[in-house]
């Protein structure tokens, strides 16, 4: 049996509350303890909500993280795509949701799996940004800036959409595939059998339906 870390964890949470209070802003330490609970997911949809002034900001994969805060501040080095706010962000996934015929919800669903809407996220396996683009993704899909909010969800719509159209609208096999990588997908004739991807495509359902009764109900 390993060391019970419990009274750390709450230690570290309570200095992650109290920097949230202060910089509501700033990029906390991603907690690997706690990082599938769903309803720290919700919490931070409700707090993103709140910041009016900015998008305080983990697709391709399993290759990279379950999208449940895997992720590290890049810095300072992208202050450049720092001004785009919430609204200028939800009116450009509403654009290219559009284009791409793939519902808005399901792409805000992913972007706060996948980064809690922080533009500068970065995983521990490298992916990029609010749609956090595997380096090599991003170039498959043309994406000259990952970090650019635009390009990224751009390019992350256009790959849900590839694989929304490989899966026939199969949206649970898009997803899974979108964290795993098509091949781990297609090997395994469905969802593949790895705790993360699972808990990824249950967070990014659960979400999903959510966003879509409250437009439904607005």
């Amino acid at each position: 049996m390993g060391p019970n870390l419990t009274g750390v964890q709450n230690v570290l949470d309570r200095i992650d509350e109290i920097v949230r209070k202060c910089h509501p802003q700033t990029i906390t330490r991603p907690s690997p303890y706690v990082e599938d609970r769903f309803v720290e997911l919700l919490e931070a949809e409700r707090q993103n909500k709140e910041i009016k002034g900015d998008a305080s900001g983990d697709a391709g994969k399993a290759q990279a993280s379950d999208g449940a805060g895997k992720t590290q501040p890049l810095g300072g080095a992208r202050k450049a795509n720092a001004g785009a706010s919430m609204d200028d962000l939800r009116c450009h996934v509403s654009r290219i949701a559009n284009k791409y015929n793939i519902d808005e919800e399901l792409i805000r669903a992913v972007i706060q799996v996948e980064s809690g809407w922080r533009k500068d996220a970065v995983s521990v396996k490298g992916a990029m940004g609010l749609m956090q683009l595997m380096p090599r993704t991003a170039a498959m899909l043309g994406v000259g800036d990952a970090f650019d909010p635009d390009q990224n969800i751009e390019g992350g719509v256009k790959y849900l959409a590839q694989l929304t159209d490989k899966y026939k609208g199969d949206v649970e096999k898009a997803l899974a595939a979108y964290n795993a990588g098509p091949s781990r997908v297609d090997s395994a004739g469905g969802i593949p059998p790895f705790l993360e991807t699972q808990r990824y495509v249950r967070n990014v359902m659960a979400l999903y339906h959510r966003y879509r009764e409250e437009d439904s109900g607005s």
